[in-house]
């Protein structure tokens, strides 16, 4: 199988730092990206700038491969938009040539098994390739690889908006006045918020930074109305997180313009708000459980989970909370960890039943929201280099945050999501380093909180 390639699903980030690794380590990448062009997903949450600044979003490999095409790396400790994280990374990265001739867009893969065997097939099951099926410009087709190695997120797996991580009663028939996560409230989505009742459900920091848009609307629209729905109850302190005790200032920041904009009144906070069904007419009917509220549109910040379904024929070991690979869950579990104390892993943490198949990025943390870009490129180096045989390099991770780089567990536990800076503030204010979490597949990244409270 040593001629076969290593199948790459997912051409964000962390695939193709994946591709990148490949290649340096003599492996022949093949990946597939199920959007028009790589770094898809990001492109969806273009309009919001993240936390970390770009000397800890650049893998060192996809550097190596970048500087001799002439390539700049951006400012170190300027915080990029989603689209320039595209369009200065992720975009020149796909074009390096050696990259570019590996990678199919517009590729949906829809399955993943072992070549001539289902899962319950054991003898010699090592030794058959991967048959990894695919559906494209050319439909549907199957190709052998040595390995595959999935970094296809989680951004198309949003939770649903029910309890007990199943849809609410009517959900599916209310999809109309339900948009997609992170939305471009103040700038190409604005006309759907304008003078509207809006609701925002969720208590991350992607809710923060929805709710913060959308109060820029309202005091330029009277008869725009925001509500603030989270699950939770008790006191609403722990949803603005540190202030100006925060570690990290852009951070800090966003939970206290949150705090403002409900103690003016701007947002209207609704607590102990768990939705058990929606009636959808000429508006939205939100049914909780002591309560309804009629709204015109609902923006969800729920969080994501990963689509498994394409794996279904493969020996996946999973921990039964979070679903990651088994012996990273307890690592990463949301209860006891935030992104800054998770330890380094590698490709041992991350390894299945089914040899040399690997979940990688935002979709290896399943349901947990403490990831980090940083981590991930440590991921996929330690995962290459145990493909390539260097098993002494796979179990050497370290991963070198910075003090600062410990995203707390506040403002709903979630990591992942980007920074809302006021006009007046400049990449100065964030010159204290800070990592960002990124799932994009999907990827992103993506804002996302899979906060417990929604």
């Amino acid at each position: 199988m040593s001629d076969l390639p290593v199948v790459i699903i997912g051409a964000g980030p962390i695939g193709l730092a994946a591709a990148a690794h490949a290649l340096e380590r003599g492996l022949q990448p093949l990946i597939f990206e199920a959007g028009a062009t790589a770094g898809a997903a990001i492109s969806t949450w273009g309009h919001i700038r993240l936390f970390s600044p770009w000397q800890f979003n650049v893998d060192a490999a996809a550097r190596r491969l970048l500087e001799p095409t002439g390539w700049t790396s951006p400012r170190g400790t300027a915080l990029p938009y989603g689209s320039e994280l595209v369009a200065d990374y992720v975009a020149p990265l796909a074009a390096v040539p050696t990259i570019a001739e590996t990678l199919h867009l517009n590729t949906q893969v829809i399955a993943v098994t072992r070549q001539g065997m289902d899962k319950t097939r054991t003898k010699g099951r090592d030794d058959q390739p991967f048959l990894v099926r695919v559906e494209g410009p050319h439909g549907v087709e199957d190709h052998l690889a040595r390995a595959v190695i999935d970094a296809s997120g989680t951004w198309d797996q949003p939770n649903p908006l029910g309890q007990g991580g199943l849809p609410a009663h009517g959900e599916a028939a209310a999809a109309r006045f339900i948009t997609h996560p992170l939305p471009d409230v103040t700038g190409a989505d604005r006309s759907k918020f304008d003078g509207k009742r809006v609701m925002v459900v969720g208590a991350g920091h992607s809710a923060a930074n929805t709710l913060l848009a959308l109060g820029q609307v309202a005091k330029a629209t009277d008869d725009t109305s925001i509500i603030w729905a989270v699950r939770g109850t008790g006191s609403a302190d722990r949803l603005y997180g540190g202030g100006d005790l925060d570690g990290l200032p852009a951070r800090g920041q966003l939970g206290s313009r949150l705090r403002k904009l409900v103690d003016d009144g701007v947002v209207e906070l609704r607590t102990n708000f768990t939705i058990t069904g929606f009636s959808a007419d000429e508006a939205l009917t939100v049914h909780a459980s002591d309560d309804s509220i009629d709204v015109d549109i609902l923006i969800p910040a729920t969080g994501f989970r990963p689509d498994l379904g394409i794996l279904k024929e493969l020996r996946l070991e999973l921990d039964p909370a979070v679903e990651a690979p088994r012996a990273l869950g307890p690592l990463i579990d949301p209860e006891f960890h935030s992104c800054g104390t998770v330890q380094a892993h590698g490709a041992k943490e991350l390894a299945h039943p089914d040899k040399d198949f690997y979940l990688v990025g935002m979709k290896s943390y399943g349901r947990a929201p403490t990831f980090l870009m940083a981590t991930g490129y440590e991921q996929v180096r330690s995962v290459v280099a145990a493909l390539a045989g260097d098993l002494a390099a796979s179990a050497d991770v370290q991963l070198d945050l910075p003090e600062t780089g410990v995203c707390s567990t506040d403002l709903g536990g979630s990591c992942d999501a980007p920074a809302v800076l006021a006009e007046e503030e400049t990449d100065s204010c964030c010159s204290t380093p800070s990592l960002v979490t990124i799932g994009v597949p999907t990827g992103t990244l993506h804002g996302r909180s899979n906060d417990p409270d929604y």
